[in-house]
């Protein structure tokens, strides 16, 4: 069998190889065709070298040349939408239809053709001009980035592909994708797609690399090596905060997103109103994906008292009878169980599920544990640890004042959401609302979070753990290209040594900010 190559520097080329892996398919736990290289330090770094090159170029390169890449990338991966489509069903055992073909691929596309547009129009640089002091400013890229894809989203969050990639790109900065090792052969073809519209758009050869896989080690010392001056990743909270403590270490950016239990607040009147309703909506959020979604829903908080009971049965009932889905790995699966039994450890009762599924591929029986408010506010930080999967939790409180406590302990998150009765006062919803505002991204009101839009107002991002920083999002552009730019400033500058952006010849949009006032010290 022969090794797959590596893209480094414009070229595909044999990998500097410490050893090499090889997918499986999830549904079925065989291997699949195909064998990867874990590259050595020497590929990071050629790769890194490359990319300082590529840095260099780019700060020449206009917006229209960026947009015409992304647009170029998204064009080509439709036109093999097929391929793409049948490895990365083979690699995740996520279906076909409707999750790969209409759902993420062209999640993936829009995102590339939104980034296309705000590298083509300008306005995440917040060009301000003051015409008086002749001090100009504006946000431009800020060097090379690495890009962890996860496991969960093989087009829409990929690190050769993904909403990061898409950001990074439109920012100016080259990307250094280091692929996903379940969805190797996916990230393959997405690379050989973004080589294409690369060579047409007139790029520098090394504005997008890639490699499969690298040691722990070699991961560590790239984040934290100065020819990098971001990186992103996704995935577990073990691996993110030792790639952020690699970077911390030296001073270069880190964007994380790592574990989030997107807690659930089902007041009395809601419960009381559409109980049955909810059952449903519950069981299908909490499942969509097996329940491998960044915003599945892995926290539910509701008072006690028998219209609690009745849905609580019902969820229990409707988890337990619907099929089981496919975990993306036997790590997966065994991290799955080991969580869910960690939280029957320390208190949670289990409703249904908590074990092995039966069946072909890796699976789990669909969960819902139970727990008390009392019993959860005793072990908070025990029971808080995210079972990625199909497993949730029930937390039941006395009474509203209780369910603010229970929602006051909690630990960051991406989503919160409250479900209310439209009779509802405002008082019993503003009270829980105030007290779950500061410890989410994105608060939501009678609405599911596992749906992320792809709009310029999302906040896909949070307090931590959930993210390492509260102040950007993962989705969300232009907002989104803001964490791989730095704020550059040009005092006293002649006009022709300026940024085009910044000079007094271009055409200020209203997107620009152009100040007379006096100067400061500082």
């Amino acid at each position: 069998m022969n090794m797959e190559q590596v893209w480094i520097g414009g070229e595909w080329r044999g990998a500097r190889a410490s050893s090499s892996f090889v997918a499986k398919n999830p549904a079925t736990t065989l291997d699949l065709s195909g064998e990867y290289p874990v590259s050595t330090w020497t590929d990071c770094d050629a790769a890194l070298d490359a990319a300082v090159d590529a840095a260099h170029q780019l700060q020449k390169a206009s917006g229209e040349q960026l947009a015409a890449f992304l647009e170029g990338y998204a064009h080509a991966a439709e036109s093999n939408a097929e391929e793409i489509i049948a490895m990365a069903n083979a690699e995740t055992g996520l279906p076909v239809t409707p999750r790969l073909r209409t759902v993420e691929l062209p999640r993936m596309t829009t995102q590339l053709r939104q980034a296309a547009a705000a590298a083509r129009e300008g306005s995440w640089q917040q060009v301000v001009i003051d015409t008086k002091n002749n001090i100009r400013s504006h946000f431009a890229a800020i060097g090379p980035v690495v890009i962890f894809g996860p496991n969960n989203f093989p087009f829409a969050f990929n690190g050769v592909s993904g909403g990061d990639f898409a950001a990074a790109i439109a920012s100016g900065c080259p990307v250094i994708a280091k692929a996903h090792p379940l969805h190797p052969g996916t990230s393959r073809l997405l690379a050989r797609c973004a080589e294409t519209a690369l060579r047409d758009s007139g790029l520098p050869a090394a504005t997008v690399q890639m490699l499969y896989n690298v040691a722990n080690e070699d991961g560590l010392r790239l984040v934290s090596d100065p020819r990098i001056a971001a990186s992103s990743f996704t995935g577990s909270r073990s691996a993110g905060l030792r790639l952020k403590a690699a970077a911390d270490s030296v001073g270069n950016l880190m964007y994380l997103e790592m574990s989030s239990l997107n807690p659930i607040v089902l007041l009395p009147g809601a419960v009381s109103q559409r109980g049955e309703s909810l059952v449903a909506e519950l069981a299908d959020s909490c499942l969509a994906a097996s329940g491998q979604f960044c915003t599945s829903p892995n926290l539910l908080l509701a008072v006690a008292g028998e219209t609690t009971e009745r849905l609580a049965a019902g969820l229990a009932e409707t988890l337990a009878a619907r099929p089981s889905g496919t975990i993306f790995s036997e790590t997966g699966l065994q991290d799955l169980h080991r969580s869910v039994q960690w939280l029957v450890d320390s208190g949670a009762c289990v409703a249904t599920g908590a074990g092995f599924a039966e069946g072909e591929g890796w699976r789990y029986k669909n969960t819902l544990l139970r727990v008390s408010a009392s019993d959860f506010l005793a072990s908070s930080d025990s029971l808080q640890r995210e079972a990625f999967g199909n497993a949730t939790m029930l937390v039941t409180a006395t009474d509203i004042a209780q369910l603010a406590e229970v929602i006051k302990s909690l630990e960051g998150n991406l989503t919160g959401s409250i479900y209310s009765s439209f009779s509802d006062s405002d008082d019993v919803y503003l009270s829980v609302a105030s007290a779950l505002r500061s410890k989410v991204g994105r608060l939501m009101n009678d609405k599911m979070p596992t749906g992320v839009a792809l709009s310029p107002a999302m906040n896909h991002g949070g307090p931590f753990p959930s993210t390492s920083h509260p102040g950007f999002t993962a989705v969300g552009i232009p907002r989104s290209l803001l964490r791989f730019g730095a704020l550059h400033c040009y005092d006293a500058v002649r006009e022709d040594r300026l940024p085009p952006a910044l000079r007094d010849k271009a055409s200020i949009a209203a997107m620009w900010r152009t100040i007379d006032g006096n100067c400061v010290q500082g």
